[in-house]
């Protein structure tokens, strides 16, 4: 399970996205597979990791910028990350760093995130277009909730 802050306020809303939860478990699960699970070169698994490390990061970094524009643009760039890390994970698999279970794995996480991303960005753009973004965080401190709100994906848990 994931971390629960019981901290909320009006910049951490991103954590109760399910594409940045998922984005989450892509980090660990690209940590399990590039520190844990096989002996891979120093630099390559760095790469790796911070590229699935990246799309989380730019998740929250858009949602703190407070601006439609600015979210989308970093959401983006979140996509891009996601790109580099297949990439990468394929590149690994090839040079037999990582096993065909490993990578099918990698890749059942990897396509949700990257569709839950794509779907977050086209009803962004869409709201955008039609002129009806509202914000999306509410000012008044009184409706900052003390219990954590994360919502749970019902596609399943990876299992090592």
């Amino acid at each position: 399970m994931g971390y629960q802050t019981n901290f909320h306020n009006k910049n951490r809303g991103y954590m109760n996205l399910i594409v940045w939860q998922r984005a989450m478990d892509l980090v660990e699960l690209t940590w399990r597979l590039t520190h844990v699970e096989a002996q891979i070169d120093f630099k390559l698994r760095s790469q790796l990791a911070d590229a699935a490390q990246s799309v989380s990061a730019n998740i929250a970094e858009g949602y703190g910028r407070r601006g439609l524009n600015e979210y989308l643009h970093f959401l983006y760039i979140g996509l891009g990350s996601l790109g580099e890390t297949l990439t990468r994970a394929v590149g690994l698999h090839r040079i037999k760093q990582i096993g065909d279970d490993a990578l099918a794995k990698f890749d059942e996480l990897h396509y949700e995130v990257e569709n839950r991303l794509s779907r977050l960005i086209e009803k962004l753009e869409e709201k955008r277009d039609e002129g009806d973004w509202i914000a999306r965080i509410s000012e008044d401190p009184e409706e900052y909730r003390a219990e954590p709100l994360l919502h749970h994906s019902t596609t399943p848990a990876f299992q090592s």
